[in-house]
């Protein structure tokens, strides 16, 4: 239990805060590029089997994430 000792309410609170803000903020960002976007992208990656769609998707959700924690970490 020591380990834990030094560990504060707060500091709790606002890791859990911010990772449902950056989950949110993650979610959103799929359905705005979806919106935008000329193709339905849930068809074309489950139903087509569109790699190139996914691989393109997938490094923009990585680039987001990287962008969404450093905007939190400041």
């Amino acid at each position: 239990m020591e380990a834990f000792a030094n560990i504060q309410t707060a500091e709790v609170v606002a890791t859990v805060f911010y990772t449902f803000l950056g989950l949110a903020l993650f979610i959103m960002s799929y359905f705005i590029i979806d919106w935008l976007s000329p193709i339905d992208l849930h068809e074309e990656m489950a139903e087509k089997g569109n790699v190139a769609v996914s691989i393109v998707i997938g490094s923009v959700m990585i680039s987001l994430a990287l962008l969404i924690a450093s905007i939190i970490q400041s």
